[in-house]
């Protein structure tokens, strides 16, 4: 039985139905049939992590000044106009309210019907509530925030049963100059008003929203460009202009690079760069403007890799040694492949990482070209042939407090063979694993 068809001639049936499945599967008991897959997933990490699917929890509200300083350094102000314009004429009309949460889950905005608002408040759906998926179980703002995809989530699908009363669907958005998360738009109501075709609705307004801050982001790369030409024309040798998170505005002297790995912080008039190697930095209207020089490339003591995994989405790679310390965060992808280049010292091929990513060896062109992308801001301290870490590098990885909090949403068989392996022997709850690798 599909319920998501069901539900779109008979809602009531299939919240029925949904009920039974989540009474079953929770209660372990043969289910007349299982949850689709992205809600079975869900439901998996919220029992692991501890969540009460009989209690919902309401604590830690943010005060009304802590929302306004949210929204004020939200990159989602930005689009709210197309969000609104995209979805509350309609939401209202069918009985919906529009939540717009940043990417810790935290509400921000919300708008719609006033019925439907003051239901929401009755289980703690209000401004400042924490929704992400391992507060409140399975929704439509944590759980598209997990999975980095659209989520509708139906009646009994939610994980806490006071929640079953509820449709809710939401759509990530992630900030294009750099991938990362900043919020979630849901479009929420009473069950009675589910419909299949809001997944795709929301998730177009979505992408609109992405766009309008990809517009923005071109528009202030073409402001910097205007303030830099002439000072590149001066200029002999290799440089460029780029904007605080690294795009290319303009260059000369050298071949375009689209982006360029900067540290998170730029404390000197000199850095070392994986890409350049030892630069001159200085400030522009809107980003920096980066000499390259002939010194050389890596500087001696460059030797020092921290792969830090303790922090949920939130994980980071820092190289310290002779020319400073700086601090990329990585995407999902990037985390897995340094995970397992840090348990394999002497080294993977493309073959090899390519059974450990996705259990086929034969997938080397998609590790090729990832390989290739965290190349671009750790390829001083990386080699190939095999893929490897230096061999004068001290590498440590820092991990969670337990072992499925290690990359707990990665599916790469290679990372799922470590943390089986970690399991047996993993420290007391409470301590905080460091280790260095090999």
């Amino acid at each position: 039985m599909d319920v998501t068809r069901l539900a779109a001639v008979d809602t009531a049936r299939a919240a029925r139905v949904l009920d039974e499945v989540r009474d079953a599967t929770l209660s372990g008991q043969p289910a007349p049939l299982g949850p689709r897959p992205v809600i079975g997933e869900s439901w998996g990490r919220m029992l692991r992590s501890g969540v009460d699917p009989d209690h919902d929890f309401r604590a830690g509200l943010l005060g009304r000044d802590e929302v306004e300083r949210r929204r004020r350094d939200s990159p989602l102000r930005h689009v709210l106009p197309v969000l609104r314009e995209g979805l509350l004429s309609v939401a209202d009309l069918a009985q919906h309210i529009m939540v717009v949460a940043d990417g810790e889950g935290r509400v921000l905005w919300r708008e719609g019907s006033r019925p439907v608002l003051r239901k929401a408040d009755g289980f703690g759906f209000e401004l400042g509530a924490d929704w992400g998926e391992n507060v409140v179980g399975t929704n439509g703002v944590g759980t598209p925030a997990v999975v980095r995809r659209p989520v509708q989530v139906f009646a009994a699908e939610h994980f806490v049963r006071t929640h079953a009363t509820w449709t809710c669907t939401g759509a990530p958005i992630t900030d294009p100059r750099d991938g990362r998360l900043i919020g979630v738009v849901d479009i929420s109501g009473p069950w009675e008003t589910m419909h299949p075709a809001t997944l795709a609705w929301v998730d177009s307004v979505a992408k609109l929203a992405e766009a309008r801050l990809r517009e923005r982001h071109l528009a202030s790369l073409d402001r910097l460009r205007s303030v830099a030409a002439p000072v590149l024309a001066r200029i002999g040798g290799r440089a460029l202009a780029v904007d605080r998170d690294g795009w290319t505005a303009a260059i000369t002297g050298m071949p375009y690079l689209e982006r360029l790995a900067l540290p998170a912080t730029i404390g000197s008039d000199r850095i070392w760069l994986p890409s350049l190697g030892l630069c001159s930095v200085e400030p522009l209207p809107g980003g920096w403007l980066v000499r390259a020089s002939d010194e050389g490339s890596a500087p001696r003591g460059a030797t020092r890799i921290e792969l830090d995994l303790t922090q949920p989405r939130r994980w980071s790679v820092t190289v310290a040694g002779g020319a400073g310390t700086w601090t990329h965060e990585l995407s999902p992808r990037h985390a897995e492949l340094l995970y397992l280049l840090a348990l394999h010292r002497t080294g993977r091929s493309a073959a090899g990482l390519a059974d450990d990513m996705f259990g086929d060896p034969a997938r080397t062109v998609t590790v090729r070209a990832e390989m290739s992308r965290v190349r671009r801001y750790l390829g001083a301290v990386l080699e190939h042939r095999p893929y490897r870490f230096c061999e004068e590098a001290e590498v440590r990885v820092v991990l969670p407090d337990a072992p499925l909090g290690a990359l707990p949403h990665s599916t790469a068989p290679g990372v799922l063979r470590s943390r089986a392996a970690a399991a047996g022997t993993w420290p007391v709850q409470g301590d905080r694993t460091a280790h260095r690798a090999g």
